[in-house]
């Protein structure tokens, strides 16, 4: 069975760095908010190119957090709408209705599956604060027509990217693009520690101060204070194997540039919509390898009986959910479309040539 991410085997390539930071931790007796988290934190800003990074304890949190800080800023206030892409893991969309805000999604380019610029401004009014945008599948999405649109507006851009660090715009970081980012290092990210952990990335230096409160039980102090916050850190644990892990993030999301330039070239069947291979290949890094099918379940069920593990990323959109039952009498009939026909195939640092070589094989015979 070729499996759809072996986790075992990723975090296998890094034991021996990965052992000897752990007992390293474990010895020191500090577990919280100590010099492994100062250590990734000051790592992981340099590698983004930003003045500060925070590590929380997920990436969900991590726009939450970014959110809140700016309502306790005075930028936002409940009742705020925030654009947001209408295809899109349901986290985006959580963060904004968890902080009392309002999104208004919109439709994604079928092409890249990221959010449509050019429908952005059609859906903006005097409520409108901010525009969260997601680096979809490891692709990133930005434009001078949305720092213009942003600035005209007097709009924050937030970057969703949890799938795609180490992927760039004009030689520019994701993560670096907008006012703040959040970041996901969950174990099946491209970065991903032992468990759930996160971080957000920023320049400005009172937005990093808020959230750090925040983050901390509203403290910036101990046992005072200064807003009702939450418990969202990145202990030392998680942020040791994310230090190691860092090192090789570049190296391990070219190993994946190849396997997608490798399937895209090579996979040829009418029955099969490839991704498009953007004309910068720095701008994807290939989080998910997502195809198109209008037989998802027959082809999902083929490559089974032939040893291939596939996910669907993702199969309901946000606005058809259940948690959101308001938002389900909606119409996005492109983001309805990729959610019927999204089938993802396996990519990663470790898969080895012949198991591509497999694949591609049995998708070229499917019928």
């Amino acid at each position: 069975m070729i499996k759809f991410l072996d986790l075992q085997k990723i975090n296998l390539t890094h034991q021996n760095e990965i052992e000897e930071r752990l007992l390293n931790t474990f010895r020191s007796g500090w577990y919280l908010l100590g010099n492994e988290v100062k250590a990734f934190e000051s790592n992981l800003a340099k590698y983004i190119g930003v003045d500060h990074a925070i590590g929380v304890a997920n990436g969900l949190d991590a726009l939450r957090l970014i959110l809140r800080a700016y309502i306790e800023l005075g930028i936002m206030k409940k009742g705020d709408e925030i654009i947001v892409p209408a295809n899109t893991y349901i986290a985006s969309v959580l963060a904004i209705s968890d902080n009392g805000l309002v999104p208004i999604f919109v439709e994604p380019d079928i092409n890249t599956y990221n959010i449509d610029i050019s429908k952005i401004e059609e859906k903006l009014n005097e409520k409108t604060r901010g525009i969260l945008i997601v680096h979809l599948y490891g692709r990133v999405i930005f434009s001078e027509q949305l720092i213009d649109l942003a600035q005209k507006n007097n709009l924050k851009i937030i970057e969703d990217n949890a799938q795609s660090i180490g992927a760039k715009w004009k030689d520019k970081e994701a993560g670096n693009l907008g006012d703040a980012a959040g970041f996901s290092f969950y174990p099946g990210k491209n970065l991903g520690a032992l468990g759930d952990a996160g971080a957000i990335t920023t320049n400005d230096e009172t937005l990093a101060k808020t959230i750090r409160a925040l983050a901390n039980y509203g403290s910036n102090q101990k046992y005072i204070n200064i807003y009702q916050g939450l418990n969202s850190r990145l202990d030392e644990i998680h942020a040791a194997v994310l230090d190691v892990k860092l090192k090789y993030i570049d190296q391990e999301n070219d190993i994946r540039k190849e396997i997608a330039k490798k399937y895209i070239t090579s996979i040829k069947n009418s029955n099969i919509h490839l991704p498009e291979m953007p004309k910068n290949e720095e701008e994807h890094v290939w989080h998910l390898f997502v195809i198109r099918t209008n037989d998802r379940e027959k082809i999902q069920n083929y490559l089974a009986d032939n040893g291939i593990q596939t996910l669907i990323h993702y199969p309901i959109p946000p606005h058809k959910q259940a948690a959101y039952s308001e938002y389900n009498h909606l119409s996005f009939p492109i983001t309805e479309q990729i959610h019927e026909e999204v089938l993802s195939l396996p990519i990663s640092p470790v898969m080895k040539d012949e198991e591509v070589e497999h694949i591609i094989k049995v998708l070229n015979n499917f019928q």
